[in-house]
């Protein structure tokens, strides 16, 4: 069984046509100025790795997907306001 990967890149390219996913692996690294190479491997990343897509190729994704912010990730994102954090955050009370 694969793993599952980080970004649901390639069931995007997957849900195009095969003229249209052809021209997307050409035009999709030429607008996110990177390798063909490096588009390759970010469609395959794996949920568990180390490696990472940065954050503005990932809003650029996105962008082309017509996909909304965060939809690209196959994750979930545990997300905490500043004011949850400060709440949760512990203390110690200071020794006088």
């Amino acid at each position: 069984m694969e793993e599952p990967r980080k970004y649901k890149i390639e069931e995007e390219m997957n849900k195009l046509n095969l003229k249209n996913y052809k021209a997307a692996s050409r035009l999709i690294p030429k607008h996110l100025n990177i390798a063909f190479n490096t588009f390759h491997n970010y469609r395959k990343l794996p949920l568990s790795g180390k490696a990472d897509i940065p954050y503005g190729t990932v809003v650029l994704l996105e962008g082309v997907f017509g996909l909304e912010r965060g939809e690209l990730a196959n994750y979930p994102l545990e997300i905490k306001s500043l004011a949850t954090l400060v709440s949760e955050e512990s203390y110690p009370e200071e020794e006088v």
